[in-house]
């Protein structure tokens, strides 16, 4: 992936492709971060409100398949995995990482098994620690693969971080290119209120392969510009550094539009200026104490963002009043939609839409659910959750052994030590309960 030159862009609209439509099939989009894949049972997730479904056969090559039996239309990732088969929790017929139905129980040992048994499969690889599907008809191209170069250099530490927003891809997109927010909505945890001030912000190129720009502040003269690059149709790039010191970092930020109200986005932090502390810092505390909290910071304002917008049932243009100082690559990334988004199976952009605004406004009861939209997809805040849960159950139990010690031996000198270590079991039970919030719930302002 090359940088361009900072240019300023003249007219972006007047380039050539404006009458393209992007063509989303034949792309490649992110599925998991290879660390958080279980290889004991399926991995559900969507594209485009298409279920699909990803597991490991015996030998470790990675399958990803319709999540839709060829029986009677049953999800497959509600089976489970069988010397590396994937099997239908309906009726038990299996399939390969192909596709191909490999065994149904039902059928006599002579029968051949029907040639319409298959389940569409797609082509996996994995890049730089993530799994990546193709999802068109055309030959996969792994060149298309949006890598990040500086992720191959000797030396380089990076932190991940994966998470399900209850809003689709192109708000959570509109948010993350929209640098004037951040220190309003992250103030105290990203950025600080007083910091607040119009900033120049250059488009550089705008075409249907995405958008290059740069941002900074005004308040002080001759700030360093900060890069921002949208790849389509899923990948933001922050970057920064100081090259003459020779040190250099960046923000990577793939999202997996999974349907029209919630995407999945895959955050990875890279650079050569992380302090030691930074690297030991256990994944899972990395989590609680810094991503969580950025990600939360605006989480609900753009849910009720996008259900008041769709209440009024208008075009964005008609409703927001847009600052050349603040919301340049907003606007930008919805005029985008306008000149490309056609072939999506939804958008909306910033004066047209497609298939967007819903007949009824969901729910939204579990837009800070922490639980589930990040812990339970995070190996390593899954697996320290599981071990705060025993460490509680186990001091709870203990507490209440000791307890009964204490009483058995009321005239010995075991009972003052049985009080003082059942004491100690409470208060470890107590502090595992309060990590164990640390998993369950979302951090609020309010």
């Amino acid at each position: 992936m090359t940088t361009m030159p900072h240019q300023p862009r003249t007219d972006a609209l007047a380039t050539p492709d404006n009458n393209q439509a992007f063509d989303w099939k034949n792309c490649w989009y992110p599925i998991a971060f290879i660390q958080d894949l279980p290889k004991e049972y399926p991995y559900r997730f969507s594209l485009y409100d298409e279920p699909l479904v990803l597991f490991t056969n015996q030998e470790g090559k990675l399958g990803c398949l319709t999540d839709r039996c060829s029986h009677r239309g049953a999800r497959l990732s509600d089976g489970q995995i069988i010397d590396g088969k994937i099997e239908c929790l309906y009726h038990g017929w299996q399939f390969g990482t192909d596709g191909q139905c490999l065994h149904i129980p039902q059928l006599p040992e002579d029968a051949k098994i029907p040639a319409n048994a298959c389940v569409k499969s797609f082509p996996i690889v994995e890049r730089q620690g993530i799994v990546w599907m193709w999802a068109g008809e055309e030959k996969p191209a792994e060149e298309l693969i949006p890598t990040i170069p500086e992720l191959d250099q000797p030396g380089l530490f990076c932190t991940d971080y994966i998470r399900d927003l209850p809003y689709d891809q192109t708000y959570f997109i509109e948010n993350i290119i929209d640098p004037a927010h951040v220190f309003i909505s992250h103030d105290g945890i990203l950025g600080k209120r007083e910091n607040a001030q119009p900033l120049e912000i250059e488009v550089i190129d705008s075409s249907i392969q995405g958008i290059r720009s740069r941002w900074r502040g005004i308040r002080q003269p001759n700030q360093p510009w900060i890069s921002i690059d949208f790849i389509a149709p899923n990948l933001i790039i922050y970057k920064f550094g100081n090259q003459e010191k020779g040190r250099f970092g960046g923000t990577v930020l793939y999202s997996l539009p999974l349907s029209k109200e919630r995407c999945r986005i895959f955050l990875r932090n890279y650079g050569n200026m992380f302090t030691w502390q930074m690297k030991l810092m256990p994944k899972w505390l990395d989590h609680i104490l810094i991503r969580n909290l950025i990600l939360e910071g605006d989480l609900q304002v753009v849910v009720e963002q996008k259900r008041q917008l769709q209440r009024l049932g208008k075009s964005l243009k008609d409703v927001y009043l847009p600052l050349k100082t603040s919301d340049t690559l907003v606007i930008e990334y919805r005029k985008w939609l306008d000149r490309f988004g056609e072939g999506l199976p939804f958008y909306q952009g910033y004066s047209s839409a497609k298939n967007f605004h819903p007949d009824e406004l969901p729910e939204n009861s579990l837009t800070l659910d922490r639980l589930s939209q990040h812990t339970q997809i995070c190996s390593s805040c899954n697996q320290a959750y599981q071990v705060t849960q025993l460490v509680k159950q186990i001091s709870l139990g203990g507490a209440i052994a000791l307890t009964a010690l204490a009483i058995l031996t009321d005239n010995s000198w075991v009972s003052p030590v049985a009080v003082t270590a059942a004491l100690l079991a409470v208060a470890l039970a107590f502090a595992a309960q309060k990590l164990k919030t640390k998993f369950e719930r979302a951090y609020t302002r309010h």
